[in-house]
């Protein structure tokens, strides 16, 4: 199998996509934050010192997946038509719930632009509630879906 991310000497090299037709991409992912019941009331209420927690995560997500390709050493960089980015509270599992949809017409997929969003949004919602837990978990950082490209559709089995 020949490595597409090499050049001859065996040294890295982002691969030239000039050659791909554009087309119509879009990826979905998500991540959750654990947190105790005191930090998810004070998320719930808008009772954390820092501000509105789901908001400032929210933009902050936006933030982070135009600044993917800053971050990602190999990831091109993309000019996106939209991200969107939902935060929602999930009571029984005490967390929060991030989902963000980025879409482009390109010539390579936003994979990592949705992943950089959600991985942005979790670290927000920490450093937002960190004065008052440290021991939060930022967990189940996935791609849930993606379409477009030559590599076709793809849609996670969660279960």
């Amino acid at each position: 199998m020949e490595f597409t991310h090499f050049n001859e000497e065996g040294r890295a090299k982002m691969v030239n996509v000039g050659e791909k037709p554009v087309t119509e991409r879009i990826a979905v992912a998500a991540a959750r934050v654990l947190v105790n019941r005191e930090t998810f009331e004070l998320i719930r209420t808008g009772g954390m010192k820092k501000g509105d927690v789901l908001t400032v995560a929210q933009v902050a997500g936006v933030m982070g997946a135009k600044r993917t390709p800053d971050l990602i050493p190999m990831c091109h960089p993309v000019i996106v038509n939209g991200i969107d980015l939902h935060l929602s509270l999930d009571e029984e599992r005490s967390s929060v719930e991030i989902e963000a949809t980025v879409s482009c017409s390109g010539q390579t997929g936003v994979e990592m632009e949705a992943l950089t969003a959600v991985s942005t949004a979790a670290l927000t919602v920490y450093d937002m509630c960190k004065a008052v837990q440290k021991d939060m978990v930022i967990t189940d950082i996935r791609l849930l879906k993606k379409s477009g490209g030559v590599h076709g559709d793809y849609k996670r089995a969660e279960g």
